[in-house]
């Protein structure tokens, strides 16, 4: 009798094993579809937009699934292409004007902007460096990126004039967080990339960069790191 529990034991064990494997296996590859599948759909609504004669469906006969997004691609190329030349540049900063000008709308504009450029433009240093910092107390830390400098009035106003300006991601999702101000004496700069720190903290810190991350002998970072 202890025998057969003993087998069916073994069994369940190894079921459970082989299942969770199972998941494991193509769990991500449905989600990774899932996404790209939502993407091309969201992406070949675009088409719509186009006048009904010149639709694939009219020009073909069929749908060409995709072709939304080969049509984003190339509308965002050629704005690029356009926002990059002198009239471009004029025609976008009258725009920027008129919309400047518009109670509420100028708010949600600027402020969109403003963060568009922060995390998409080269010239920016804003979320490439990965730290550690105290939060929510002394002596608990967590990984967060240093978003840029602090407003002058900020500064002033606060007790010392050495405080970095970081944003701390919730996991294990980090398009929610807290952006918080802490001693320049307290940030740790972490040997990592950005996409290491992000994989990191998505995954509730299971999946390890592959070198030594932490580089806790420095006191503080440096000017150029978190500035």
């Amino acid at each position: 009798m202890a025998e057969k529990k003993a087998d069916s034991g073994k069994v369940a064990n190894a079921l459970k094993k082989y299942l969770i494997t199972g998941v494991l296996v193509w769990l991500p590859i449905v989600v990774t579809i899932w996404v790209i599948t939502y993407i091309v759909s969201a992406s070949d609504q675009l088409i719509n937009l186009l006048p009904q004669q010149w639709q694939p469906k009219q020009v073909f006969g069929f749908n060409l699934p995709g072709l939304g997004v080969i049509v984003a691609v190339v509308v965002l190329f050629v704005t690029g292409l356009f926002a990059a030349n002198v009239l471009g540049k004029r025609i976008i900063s009258l725009w920027d004007s008129v919309l400047g000008r518009i109670p509420v709308v100028k708010s949600i504009y600027s402020s969109v902007k403003k963060v568009s450029e922060s995390l998409l433009s080269d010239s920016s240093r804003s979320f490439k460096t990965p730290v550690l910092v105290p939060f929510p107390q002394p002596d608990i830390w967590t990984v967060a990126f240093v978003s840029g400098n602090i407003p002058t009035e900020v500064a002033a106003a606060l007790p010392e004039s050495e405080y970095v300006s970081v944003y701390v991601p919730t996991t294990p999702n980090p398009t929610g967080g807290y952006y918080i101000m802490v001693k320049k004496s307290d940030v740790r700069p972490l040997d990592m990339s950005v996409d290491e720190a992000l994989k990191y903290v998505i995954s509730l810190g299971m999946v390890q960069p592959d070198q030594q991350t932490a580089l806790l002998a420095k006191p503080a970072a440096t000017e150029s790191e978190t500035e």
